[in-house]
């Protein structure tokens, strides 16, 4: 009687103890929304979290804002295995540049790590990508020592250029052709542009949606973002502008 009784129960037990199905995971070019601009990080061990987060934060925010061309923002590294950040953060890139197919790059953003001055310099494949995606982009935008990454390809040789202000006897001495401005928070020139980074990496990611919408529409992310915004206050180099 109860080995009859355990055959009726077994198939009303058995889905009870098969475990769930892991969810898949949602494909990155599935979260890209058609008709934006598309926004790429690069991103790598030893990437700071607050050059990266900024543009991250700001573009992202973008989405909330009506009638304007909203921003996708999303990581990309050399292969899609996890990253660990200077600080300690882990975060997996949404793509990898070396295989995976990814959308058109409308702003390319290199944010700084730890060996920006050093051995990230030597990684041709990595520089050669940021190389070729930078010339196709619409802008390209440096933080901190990311500047360094965009020296080594190429891409600061005719424009000026800013970086870490610790860090810009460094860059001069490195690359002695290119024309290094101290003192600002960025630098806007052709569609470069450059910043001292730390929390100044804010009013670089923010100086561009002005650039692209304008002060209303720049205003309302900083304020969205509890941001003290005001781009007159801010001492920058833009096209067509005095050093201020």
């Amino acid at each position: 009687m109860k080995s009859n009784l355990l055959l009726f129960l077994l198939p009303l037990l058995a889905p009870a103890c098969t475990p769930a199905s892991e969810p898949q995971p949602i494909s990155p070019l599935a979260q890209i929304e058609p008709g934006r601009y598309n926004a790429a990080i690069l991103v790598m061990d030893g990437v700071y979290n607050t050059e990266l987060v900024a543009p991250m934060d700001i573009f992202h925010h973008t989405r909330f804002r009506d009638s304007i061309r909203a921003i996708n923002v999303f990581t990309v590294a050399e292969d899609r295995r996890m990253i660990t950040t200077f600080e300690g953060l882990h975060l997996t890139p949404d793509f990898n540049f070396t295989s995976d197919s990814l959308p058109h790059i409308d702003i390319l953003i290199v944010p700084s790590a730890e060996h920006h001055l050093d051995s990230d310099l030597d990684n041709a494949r990595m520089i050669e990508w940021v190389k070729n995606t930078g010339l196709k982009a619409d802008f390209v935008m440096s933080l901190c020592d990311g500047a360094f990454v965009l020296a080594k390809a190429g891409l600061l040789d005719s424009v000026q250029c800013t970086t870490f202000p610790d860090d810009t006897g460094q860059l001069k001495k490195m690359f002695p052709h290119l024309k290094v401005v101290e003192g600002v928070s960025f630098v806007h020139d052709g569609k470069y542009i450059t910043s001292a980074g730390g929390d100044r990496s804010f009013d670089a990611a923010l100086y561009l949606c002005e650039h692209l919408y304008g002060k209303n529409i720049a205003d309302r992310l900083a304020h969205g973002l509890v941001i003290d915004w005001n781009l007159q206050s801010i001492k920058h180099l833009a096209p067509g502008k005095e050093q201020r």
